[in-house]
C-alpha cells in the first residue's frame, strides 16, 4: 500500500442560487485543471447584498487532492 500526499487549494464559489451551488461551481472549476480531487472543507460562508437583498452566495472552500506518484 502506497502513502498519499495530499495538495490543498483555497478557491471561493459564487451563486445565485444556494451554499451547495456555490461550492460545486468550486469544485466543476478546479477539476478543470486539477485531478485526483478527494474533498473539500468548507471554510467560510457569506452573502453579497445589493440594495437590502441577497445577490449570491459565497463560499470559501479548500480542495484536497492526492498528487501523481512518480
Amino acid at each position: 500500500m502506497s502513502s498519499h500526499i495530499y495538495k490543498k487549494i483555497e478557491l471561493v464559489g459564487s451563486s445565485p442560487t444556494s451554499i451547495e451551488e456555490a461550492v460545486n461551481n468550486a469544485i466543476e472549476k478546479a477539476s478543470e485543471s486539477i485531478r485526483n480531487i478527494r474533498w473539500v472543507e468548507i471554510l467560510e460562508t457569506r452573502c453579497h447584498v445589493e440594495n437590502q437583498k441577497l445577490m449570491y452566495w459565497q463560499v470559501t472552500v479548500k480542495i484536497g487532492f492526492t498528487l501523481d506518484d512518480n
